[in-house]
């Protein structure tokens, strides 16, 4: 039995009285009475430890703990559970790692605890302030829906987002540890490889705790300068991350994709959120992501030397108190008034509130022969709804470079305006790229002679053009192709260079883009299926082959290549998919090696792949395998997930039908598991007829 609270945003309430608003802070005096058996833990350290016996004679447990500091009733927790936990101390302040016992007795919490006395000091350092409290535990709870919460001294997250397995290499896990930790700890100031960037995530709201957004609608300023000092944070501790690529990669591509859908704005106006339930919706990717590149965007244009400084400056101002984001605005704007190095176009309040007041963002056209850039909010032209014209205008800084030098920044504060210097007249191969490693949060479209240049120069050079830009170029062109902006072929002609493309963080966005999310298929995909086989198998090959060279040969080589592990499955599947024969080859030989031993372990970032084309290019002998092995105790989590999808990869028909039968036996399986083998099944070109009449025979 274990119990944990969550109170943010508004569940406070549901535990004792209070007037439950960030904005009402107070001191907390809490006593808890429990079993004996258990340990009790909340925000502040424990200072007396009593007993009492009820009325039946019954002797109960009675922990009580030290005044806690000014804060608000969201951040107020309690923990009862019979864990055990792992401690250090760093710079006075005493850290615990708490989990299920065996848990801690295998070491698993042990790379947790390396990393968070040093995030802590990192944030100390870089903010230049002291974090307030004696002791900060960090509960691993086994399920947790909200995935991890800063309450003040007493952080609590998800178990498997903390848990790094020592025999367990590779670095995606250790990666997502460490994001989580730091986000976490950072509020203590403000998908696998996305929960290491979670645990960092929790680690950086203490800044979020000890100054609070007046009220909800300015939520972003606690979870966006979380969510964007996680990612500093990671580096911090595993320098060889690359800190822009994973970012834009992982929070600015995905949140441009919603955000061109999204009706609401960054900062909302106080009385548009009323009642819980839209201070709940609040808690969103806009709110998280957007947040994050929009002050990626900040402190790329005032330099990260102001941004901190500025930043510094606030949190010591209304430490233990409110602010909302004008208060931000003013203390950046006073740094920079107070120097003459940065110059901006207009105040920070009128060039933040172009960003965080309006919903969307903005596309920039650039027209090369005139020198013209205009803007526009970025919307789907295909959809008569969204093309209404609205005047919304944003101040953007323009990062950007001309034929492969970087130029000073500018600024576009209108419609439209004409920059002289990016008139590209002389020579044909001259080119222009803007925003360069996406520093700004807008997308950009350029006229057909650009396009044409920089498609060129990726076919002769493409390492002329960063990593980042390219990932960016190429994601850019397919949403504008998407969206009725530009022709597809448009975007097709950027791809043709991709047989020189070693970045798999750029394969990734490119197969998102060109390969539908039901890979398993050809049925709906009857069309582009014999193209993409065509055109993008030969374009692959190089880095398959490069890649499949270290599974053949050294796994271990890839121990600190991140998107390796992150996006290795995704290139594997799809050359499979598209019928290379050595994929296939490879998958057969590991899932025969498996069945000849089962103590080998499939390198675990293909393991997916290998394990349903092994059954698919099988019999029922391969099947009968997987079955064995989901059903064997050992199996963990994520194993049990590869093999329950492995299984409808199977070819014979009869052994789909005897599969969708054990998915209806509650001894086979747990309850929960009868719609998953359906769907499954239902994906799969063979399975797609025979799923719906098994659904409709056994309703």
């Amino acid at each position: 039995v274990l119990i944990a609270s969550q109170m943010e945003p508004a569940f406070a309430r549901r535990v004792y009285p209070c007037f439950d608003e960030p904005a009402m802070k107070a001191t907390f005096n809490i006593r808890i009475v429990h079993d004996p058996s258990y340990v009790a833990l909340s925000n502040m350290p424990a200072i007396d430890v009593s007993e009492m016996k009820d009325e039946n004679g019954s002797l109960w447990t009675v922990t009580t703990f030290n005044t806690s500091l000014k804060m608000s009733t969201y951040l107020t927790a309690f923990v009862v559970c019979d864990f055990d936990y792992v401690t250090r101390t760093e710079r006075g302040n005493k850290i615990r790692i708490w989990a299920r016992k065996e848990a801690i007795g295998n070491g698993y919490l042990d790379y947790a605890l390396s990393i968070t006395g040093p995030i802590f000091s990192f944030l100390e350092d870089v903010l230049n302030i002291s974090y307030p409290l004696p002791k900060t535990d960090l509960v691993a709870l086994p399920e947790f829906g909200a995935g991890g919460m800063e309450n003040w001294g007493l952080v609590t997250i998800q178990e498997s987002s903390l848990m790094y397995i020592p025999s367990d290499k590779f670095t995606s896990r250790k990666a997502m540890i460490a994001l989580i930790v730091s986000h976490e700890l950072g509020h203590q100031a403000c998908e696998q490889t996305k929960d290491i960037l979670r645990y960092f995530f929790f680690l950086f709201k203490w800044f979020g705790n000890l100054v609070t957004m007046n009220w909800w609608n300015d939520l972003w300023l606690n979870e966006g300068l979380a969510s964007y000092f996680e990612y500093l944070g990671a580096a911090f501790v595993d320098p060889k991350l690359s800190l822009d690529k994973i970012f834009c990669d992982h929070v600015v591509q995905p949140v441009l994709r919603e955000d061109s859908e999204t009706v609401r704005s960054l900062s909302e106006s106080e009385d548009k959120i009323k009642g819980s339930f839209s201070i709940t919706s609040l808690f969103d990717s806009i709110t998280y992501n957007k947040g994050a590149s929009i002050t990626w965007m900040l402190s790329g244009f005032l330099t990260e030397k102001l941004f901190i400084r500025a930043l510094t400056s606030y949190l010591k101002e209304f430490s233990f108190s409110n602010a909302n984001q004008d208060d931000l605005w003013t203390h950046i704007q006073t740094i920079i008034d107070a120097q003459d190095k940065v110059q901006l176009p207009a105040s920070v309040k009128q060039i933040m509130d172009s960003w965080t007041c309006q919903n969307g963002f903005p596309v920039l056209t650039l027209n090369i022969t005139t020198g013209t850039i205009r803007q526009e909010q970025f919307l789907n032209k295909n959809n008569r709804r969204s093309t209404d014209p609205n005047n919304n205008t944003w101040i953007i800084p323009i990062s950007w470079m001309k034929n492969g030098s970087s130029q000073p920044l500018m600024w576009l504060d209108k419609s439209s305006k004409v920059f002289p210097e990016m008139q590209v007249l002389e020579s044909e191969y001259d080119w222009i790229l803007l925003n360069v490693n996406l520093s700004g949060y807008y997308r950009v479209n350029y006229d057909q002679l650009n396009l044409k240049r920089l498609a060129h120069l990726l076919e002769n050079d493409p390492k002329a053009i960063p990593a980042v830009s390219r990932f960016q170029l190429i994601d850019d062109v397919f949403v504008l192709s998407k969206f009725g902006y530009v022709q597809i072929e448009t975007a097709l002609e950027l791809t043709k260079y991709l047989a020189r493309e070693d970045e798999l963080f750029i394969w990734n966005m490119v197969l998102l883009n060109l390969v539908p999310k039901k890979l398993e298929s050809t049925l709906k995909n009857y069309e582009v299926y014999p193209l993409l086989k065509k055109y993008l198998l030969k374009r692959m090959l190089p880095i398959y082959h490069y890649y499949a060279g270290f599974i053949h040969k050294n796994i271990d080589a890839l121990e600190d290549d991140y998107f390796a592990q992150a996006y290795l499955e995704k290139l594997f599947t799809t050359a499979c998919w598209l019928g290379l024969q050595d994929c296939l080859d490879l998958s057969s030989e590991l899932y025969a090696k498996w069945m000849d031993n089962p103590e080998y372990k499939i390198p675990f970032f293909i393991r997916g792949t290998v394990c349903c084309y092994g059954v698919a290019l099988g019999s029922a002998k391969e099947w009968n395998f997987a079955w064995e092995m989901y059903t064997h105790t050992d199996s963990t989590e994520d194993d049990k997930d590869i093999l329950l999808s492995a299984m409808s990869c199977a070819k014979e028909s009869w052994l789909l039908y005897r599969y969708l039968q054990y998915g209806l036996s509650d001894t086979l399986f747990s309850s929960n598991c009868t719609s998953t083998v359906i769907l499954n099944v239902v994906a799969k070109d063979i399975g797609h007829r025979m799923a719906w009449e098994f659904v409709t025979e056994n309703w």
